[in-house]
């Protein structure tokens, strides 16, 4: 019997029975996204089915196909791999195996179908959905089903997620497990640059990707590696010699540790392969370097889902659960992907052909057109990773004559180095002087300003805080000084990476223009604080990092109850008056509540969330987590929720809290971080070269209001949006903008946690057809 019925605002036909079913090798973030299907099935009043073993699974039956209820993916969040299994099935690639797969799932009336898989696994239940009536038919004329069950049963609906740590598919921006797999690359990276730092040694890491390039692209984009090798991308005729000359090149420039990143299937331009061991026999042969290989092979497969796939896995179970309830008969095969930061539903069948496009081109040694074919967000990686790479002779770099100045503004964000590292070398790769200033806009009034070099910003990507130094004072009460000073060194334009006092900065430039003509030249601000409570983006530089750590000390938190009986933690995370962390950090942990300042709670609430409390230590799930962001409430202070529910919880459960501090601002910067500075800092520097050209010999003086603007990502798109107009959209008493757009999956983390509440569907999500190329500019996710 159903759980509960399905509340009235989602207003879609009830479905009765459906199934979840994993048929690839596992990838990080799996269990995120059987767990939300489960648990969203059971809330809008479905039967859901485990399907052990993939394919193999349905085909074989019996015991293969279980019930899943509630608590049958309690405490499964943290846990790698998959909790179902997952297995290559021949048989489920022959007629008969499909037959009886058919037959198993009649006889339990299952007629929806969520698969977590790559390419092959979608494509069989593409045909398997196509065949089905064909199917019932046989079954029915062989006398394994009556006629009522084909008539009952008549059709199939299928929705697929890509679980893939190579993020191969087509048509999404990420695949479930890749990030996990970047956070376990990086780890061997930054360990290996640490073991490095007192010998001169070369490093050549292999990492997966048998037919995919992203993951070795990407880990190279990350730690800025010397040099990297791509089925996608093969390298140049002569590559061997113009590989040990930008060896040589940086070592002659003392840097100690040169870092070649391999994809296992990696080519050349004649599709032969080129391995981790010929890399080797080179540099030794031809350079003498002491040179150590490393293979990561299945580890990049393990380990703890990060924070980004556990809120995309989450994010698409439940949006696959949506897709099922809207499917009519006429439905194709669908599949959940992510554009930018938005949810889409797109035809599998076209995402598979495309997947397949890329092979063939490859085969055929048409490149260029597997790397269109990977996407525009590959192509970026790619063309910004050999920006950032590859520095030409200064001859070949026309001089643009232009000092460009960057400043950290605000407090440290992991990824502003990153992101200062991809302004300069762009910077300079487009003929300008680039100068960096230290200690924020006070140091910038004193003068702390410096050129910077290509090789000054070497091995910065990994590194956490800010080696610029980074202050919260705004330019207002200096702003003569800092004309001055902009005069002195003649800065021709200005990039601004910090947080909420990067904006005000920004506004308080812009409106002192007519005083000071200093400040009319091209000003952008790239957003980068854990609290991410920028107007204008969605995302900032250093909110990934400070989610992981979250996620990681509730799982450490959690494990600590393992013995304990009932318990109850309350957890503060930072953030100021934005609930972003808070509300994200609730939804990767599994939290059972997440107190935010955007949504307003009484006593009556406190009380209710206890009452869940009490209910759920009655099952055997016998552990609680509370996350209360810092400013959500002036009088229910940590301390206050604390007590409230050690009190009320007597005899039923105990308390413990934690608050998490300044350790959510410190640490590495995680994958996604580094690339994600990385790549928006480069596309700043790309923004201020075009303003600069157009003004190039004109001597015109910038007084637009779209020449002072923020860079960051709207949904799927990446937008530069003039900070005037961002001002409208500010509560500057709260530092945070009107309207944020994580406060829509404010309601999946309390329907995982068991709420009834109501979930307000915006759209139909109609199928959006496969675009490999669209007139705006994709969000660099």
């Amino acid at each position: 019997t159903a759980a509960h019925q399905a509340p009235p605002s989602l207003g879609f036909p009830r479905q009765e029975h459906w199934s979840g079913n994993d048929c690839l090798p596992s990838s990080a973030g799996m269990n995120a996204a059987v767990r939300a299907v489960v648990r969203m099935g059971i809330y809008v009043g479905a039967k859901v089915y485990f399907i052990y073993e993939g394919y193999q699974g349905m085909v074989d039956g019996g015991s293969n196909i279980v019930e899943a209820n509630w608590e049958s993916v309690s405490s499964i969040l943290q846990v790698g791999g998959t909790i179902i299994g997952s297995a290559r099935c021949q048989d489920f690639r022959t007629r008969e195996g499909r037959l009886k797969a058919a037959c198993n799932l009649v006889q339990l009336g299952i007629t929806s179908l969520c698969v977590i898989g790559g390419d092959g696994s979608l494509t069989g239940a593409h045909i398997f959905q196509t065949e089905w009536s064909g199917l019932l038919e046989e079954l029915a004329h062989d006398g394994k089903i009556s006629a009522e069950q084909v008539q009952k049963h008549g059709h199939l609906n299928v929705v697929g997620m890509v679980g893939s740590i190579d993020n191969d598919f087509c048509g999404t921006d990420m695949t479930i497990g890749t990030d996990s797999a970047l956070h376990r690359i990086i780890e061997v990276v930054d360990a290996i640059m640490t073991t490095a730092q007192s010998h001169q040694r070369t490093f050549v890491l292999e990492v997966m990707g048998r037919h995919c390039g992203y993951l070795a692209l990407v880990s190279a984009l990350a730690c800025g590696a010397d040099w990297v090798f791509l089925p996608e991308s093969p390298p140049e005729e002569g590559w061997q010699e113009n590989m040990c000359i930008k060896l040589s090149e940086n070592r002659a420039r003392k840097k100690r540790l040169n870092i070649i990143i391999v994809a296992e299937g990696a080519i050349d331009t004649q599709n032969k392969p080129i391995t981790s061991e010929q890399i080797k026999e080179l540099v030794v042969t031809q350079l003498g370097y002491d040179t150590r290989v490393t293979i990561l092979g299945h580890v990049q497969r393990g380990g703890t889902p990060s924070a980004f796939d556990r809120i995309l896995a989450s994010r698409m179970g439940v949006e696959a659960v949506v897709a099922l309830l809207q499917a009519t008969p006429e439905t194709p095969a669908c599949v959940v992907s992510l554009s930018g930061n938005q949810a889409v539903r797109l035809p599998l069948m076209e995402c598979v052909q495309m997947t397949q496009e890329v092979q063939k081109a490859m085969d055929e040694r048409r490149f260029k057109d597997a790397v269109q074919l990977r996407g525009r967000s590959f192509e970026n990686n790619l063309n910004t990773y050999k920006r950032l790479a590859i520095k030409l002779p200064d001859s070949e770099i026309p001089k643009s004559n232009c000092n460009v100045g960057v400043v950290n503004v605000g407090a440290p964000a992991a990824g502003m180095n990153a992101a200062v590292r991809a302004a300069v070398r762009v910077g300079i790769s487009e003929g300008h002087k680039m100068f960096a200033v230290y200690d924020g806009f006070e140091g910038f009034a004193k003068g702390q300003i410096k050129e910077i070099g290509w090789g000054d910003v070497g091995g910065w990507t990994g590194q956490g805080g800010s080696i610029l130094g980074t202050k919260r004072i705004l330019p207002g009460k200096y702003l003569e000084d800092i004309a001055a000073q902009m005069r002195t060194h003649g800065i021709s334009a200005l990039l601004i990476i910090g947080g909420f006092e990067a904006f005000q900065s920004l506004l308080e430039l812009s409106k002192n223009r007519d005083s000071h003509p200093e400040f009319c030249i091209p000003i952008c601000m790239v957003p980068a604080t854990i609290s991410n409570n920028v107007p204008g983006t969605d995302l900032s530089i250093g909110c990934d990092t400070s989610l992981n750590v979250i996620v990681e000390t509730c799982d450490r938190i959690k494990q600590s109850a393992s013995g304990t009986k009932r318990r109850v933690f309350i957890i503060e995370t930072m953030g100021g008056f934005c609930g972003y962390l808070a509300n994200m950090g609730g939804l990767a942990a599994g939290a059972d509540a997440a107190y935010i300042f955007e949504e307003p709670f009484d006593i009556r609430d406190l009380q209710s969330n206890v009452e869940h409390l009490t209910e759920k230590m009655k099952t055997s799930i016998q552990r609680g987590l509370v996350l209360r962001n810092e400013s959500c409430s002036e009088n229910y202070t940590t301390d206050f929720i604390y007590q409230l529910y050690s009190e009320e919880g007597k005899g039923v459960f105990d308390c413990r809290k934690n608050v998490l501090g300044h350790m959510q601002q410190g640490g590495a910067p995680s994958p996604f971080d580094r690339n994600f500075g990385t790549k928006i800092s480069a596309r700043a520097m790309q923004w201020i070269s075009s303003k600069l050209r157009e003004s190039a010999g004109k001597g015109k003086k910038f007084l637009s209001e779209d020449s002072v603007c923020v860079l960051g990502i709207s949904k799927r798109t990446l937008l530069f949006q003039p900070v005037a107009e961002l001002k409208k959209e500010t509560d500057f008493e709260h530092r945070i903008p009107k309207e944020q757009w994580w406060l829509k999956l404010r309601p999946l983390m309390k329907i995982l946690a068991k709420y009834k509440v109501s979930f307000e569907v915006s759209d139909a999500s109609q199928l959006e057809p496969v675009q490999p190329r669209g007139a705006e500019e994709p969000a660099a996710i």
